[in-house]
């Protein structure tokens, strides 16, 4: 980043959105464009399809939510600090033929409700990622949030893309990083089986996506690290097998188990309040 451009972050707190780094003043609004590689990227990275609702926070010229609508067949809200840039994008958008599956609107994005999202994207500072970050991990888990170069804090992305782009004119690197999160379920705390297992405990600890726990039953425990991918709970294979859970809402079922615990395949397990399953 230039020492010009640093100097304007500064004094305007200027908010780098999906597709425009745009200061918050009447007169002008400068605005730099994303790559229309990266674009493609950040919307196949979340794997936009038909059903999904993409909400672009700080859309710009509109062109992440108008691709999602027109290539993806996904619906959108663009939310936009400038009336100019939001007039310009429901113009683009009729243009497209998606002005019907798509909505842009002047507001502040720390005010938007993002309940709706199955996919939020954003090209903002670290600062303003990080104020997002407690909504965001509040999501629906399954929900995707992709990220234009910058980062979530020590909440670490589950992968991430690096794309060339020679034109870049913020920065000295000419490429530019796709950050992809998907909001893990709320895992942590106590667990009680039932069916074949009553009696067994679950107990979990969790650090955004990265989970560890003990499973005990009768006599025995067993110790568990593994990481979340929305409502899936998966432990790597070792020598006791993979073991698979699937969260829905305070119940925990057993999918897919192996090795010693292969018959508890199917069970499930209840979130409790209490100090033990006793």
């Amino acid at each position: 980043m230039t020492p010009a451009l640093s100097l304007t972050l500064l004094a305007y707190a200027i908010f780098i959105t999906s597709t425009a780094a745009h200061a918050q003043l009447t007169d002008e609004v400068p605005f730099i464009t994303t790559p229309d590689n990266v674009t493609l990227e950040m919307l196949n990275s979340a794997g936009v399809k038909r059903g999904d609702h993409v909400i672009d926070l700080g859309s710009g010229d509109g062109r992440i939510v108008i691709t999602a609508a027109k290539r993806f067949e996904a619906t959108g809200l663009g939310v936009e600090i400038d009336p100019r840039l939001v007039e310009a994008s429901n113009t683009s958008a009729r243009n497209a033929g998606v002005a019907a599956k798509v909505e842009f609107r002047v507001q502040d994005l720390f005010k938007t409700d993002l309940s709706a999202a199955t996919v939020i994207t954003m090209y903002l500072l670290p600062e303003f990622n990080l104020q997002l970050r407690p909504a965001i991990l509040a999501l629906k888990p399954g929900t995707r949030i992709v990220s234009h170069d910058w980062d979530m804090g020590d909440w670490l992305p589950d992968r991430t893309t690096v794309l060339p782009v020679p034109d870049k004119v913020v920065g000295r690197d000419k490429s530019s990083k796709v950050h992809l999160w998907t909001v893990p379920a709320r895992v942590e705390g106590l667990w009680c089986a039932s069916g074949l297992l009553r009696g067994a405990s679950l107990r979990l600890s969790q650090k955004y996506q990265a989970f560890e726990g003990t499973l005990a039953w009768r006599d025995r425990t067993r110790p568990l690290a593994g990481l979340i991918s929305g409502t899936e709970l998966r432990t790597p294979a070792g020598s006791s097998g993979e073991l698979v859970l699937q969260a829905v809402d305070n119940v925990l079922r057993i999918t897919s188990a192996r090795g010693n615990l292969a018959l508890a395949q199917g069970q499930t397990f209840t979130r409790t309040a209490g100090a033990s399953c006793s």
